[in-house]
């Protein structure tokens, strides 16, 4: 079973290898993915988000799901010093790199639920995978018809961070400047709520983060210097040598 649609802002793919796998519960996940975006997307102005940023919702009163995000992104404020913040000054409140992660591993753990032992769930980039091993293929950071490594994912989530698509959009909330040390930072982790958001988090940090995203729980990282410098932990699940070519 094959689904692709257009959740969030970006493509989210499926696909499902076990037999006889029932579509009502990809039509399950596709209607929470629309769900967590109605609820937390800054770009809807009846969003939850947008509500709460606006001064409009009592802070204690929150939905449990809304709750949830926003201990997850103080705990990655804290771990990384404030480089990693959704609350910048002069902007709005912009929980979205937690949000993808989570939601998306929300929905894989839907499947598994419902049954589902061997399948690959792509949302814009960002993998979670069961019942591998998948190849799945990271991009350069400066040439879109190239990748600069591949991986093996058996059960478990990879994520990338890199200033490609959306420019330089990653803010180093320690200095309210756009993060620039890194070109890319991938990073594996048990789950995609991890993996997205470490991924970021470290990114936001600089170079220092490689070494960050490494002593995390669980992780292993592939990340591109500035310098064009590649550094991978021994652990990435590489095939081959994993090298960046100019």
């Amino acid at each position: 079973m094959r689904r692709v649609e257009h959740v969030m802002g970006f493509p989210v793919s499926l696909r499902i290898d076990d037999e006889g796998f029932w579509e009502s519960a990809v039509d399950d996940l596709f209607t929470r993915l629309r769900a967590v975006d109605a609820r937390f997307s800054p770009f809807r102005e009846d969003s939850e988000v947008s509500r709460l940023d606006r001064g409009e919702l009592d802070p204690d009163r929150l939905s449990p799901e809304l709750t949830e995000v926003l201990a997850l992104c103080e705990r990655y404020r804290i771990a990384t010093g404030g480089a990693f913040d959704v609350r910048l000054p002069g902007r709005r409140l912009d929980p979205c790199a937690v949000v993808k992660g989570w939601s998306v591993q929300k929905g894989a753990d839907l499947l598994r639920a419902a049954g589902a032992r061997r399948f690959c769930l792509n949302a814009g980039g960002d993998v979670v995978a069961a019942g591998g091993p998948w190849r799945v293929g990271v991009r350069h950071p400066e040439h879109a018809d190239r990748l600069c490594t591949v991986l093996d994912l058996t059960d478990g989530a990879v994520a990338t961070s890199a200033r490609y698509e959306r420019g330089d959009h990653i803010i180093d909330g320690r200095t309210g400047r756009p993060a620039t040390g890194l070109l890319a930072l991938t990073v594996t982790a048990p789950t995609l709520t991890e993996a997205d958001t470490v991924a970021t988090a470290a990114f936001a940090l600089g170079p220092e983060g490689i070494a960050w995203a490494a002593a995390r729980p669980g992780c292993e990282v592939y990340a591109v210097r500035a310098d064009r410098r590649v550094l991978r932990t021994a652990g990435f699940p590489s095939v081959g040598s994993g090298q960046v070519a100019a």
